[in-house]
């Protein structure tokens, strides 16, 4: 019997008008000094936060992303942490001036701070420490609470991307409201403990004020994703039984496990469809990714 002989398309190499592109359906062709696809359906902004360190937020930015990104949508991953773990979970090296930091600040676009990764139709802007003063310098100027959403405009209105995740810091300061004031939508992560869910109704009463206050009044949470979940013990069951019944379908029906291989991939720079694909971890994120698509609608 002859062998199949399967031709692999050429890496692709980063180019805005050509970034990440996935199947056409359901996109149109713009012509104009450069042809770029523009989706039918509006990018999405899903800020991934909770306040409280520790939960599995980065984890769940880098991974969820990767898997969007592997079921064909086009994903930009916006690291607004100042630990910068979001940029080097996907293998991005940290380099002074490459953040958002003077961007928030009103020098220069957005748009020019976008890398390429490793890994197909999966984009990011990255962090450096340098966003640690963005919080004391953005209280000084005008809108300060808006300029994430002013300077996601050009990103969004160039129709690159499907879904952008914004890896927000362990924090509610001006960074993550900033983030909140951009978003669509929030995905939290919640880790199967007894003070994670103290954590969550903090961040349900900031979520009210940001909507009573106008600040965003379309923010809701798209979804609360139970993370280190350990079904041997009695703890994680009863925690995961509270969350589903305050917050109903609103929780993720997947579950992430705590594993050595998810906490083994972020040390070589991949997330872990690419570090462990038939990983527990690999499985349940990649099995999270659908279930985000379809909660979304695109």
């Amino acid at each position: 019997m002859s062998q199949r002989i399967v031709h692999r398309p050429a890496p692709v190499t980063f180019n805005l008008s050509q970034l990440a592109l996935p199947a056409l359906r359901g996109r149109r062709l713009i012509r104009g000094a450069a042809c770029r696809l523009i989706s039918g359906v509006p990018t999405k902004v899903i800020a991934v936060a909770n306040q409280k360190g520790g939960v599995g937020k980065t984890t769940t930015a880098v991974n969820l992303a990767a898997c969007v990104a592997a079921l064909g949508r086009r994903v930009l991953l916006f690291d607004l942490d100042p630990q910068a773990n979001a940029t080097s979970g996907v293998g991005v090296e940290k380099i002074e001036g490459a953040s958002a930091y003077r961007v928030l600040l009103g020098e220069g676009g957005l748009m020019e701070k976008i890398q390429p990764t490793a890994f197909e139709r999966l984009s990011i802007i990255p962090s450096e420490v340098d966003l640690c003063g963005v919080d004391i310098e953005l209280a000084r100027t005008d809108n300060y609470l808006h300029r994430a959403a002013q300077v996601l405009t050009p990103v969004l209105a160039s129709g690159l991307f499907d879904v952008v995740f914004v890896d927000c810091p362990p924090s509610l300061g001006i960074l993550t409201m900033n983030a909140f004031a951009a978003a669509d939508a929030l995905v939290v992560p919640l880790q199967c403990e007894y003070y994670a869910l103290e954590g969550i109704s903090m961040l349900n009463r900031v979520l009210t004020q940001v909507i009573e206050a106008g600040i965003n009044p379309r923010l809701e949470i798209l979804g609360v994703v139970m993370t280190m979940f350990d079904s041997r013990t009695r703890l994680g069951n009863q925690v995961v039984g509270e969350v589903r019944q305050h917050y109903g379908e609103r929780v993720f029906r997947t579950m992430i496990p705590r594993t050595t291989r998810l906490a083994e991939a972020p040390s070589f720079g991949k997330p872990i469809i690419h570090y462990d694909k038939y990983s527990a971890g690999s499985a349940a994120y990649e099995l999270l990714a659908q279930e985000f698509v379809q909660r979304l609608g695109i």
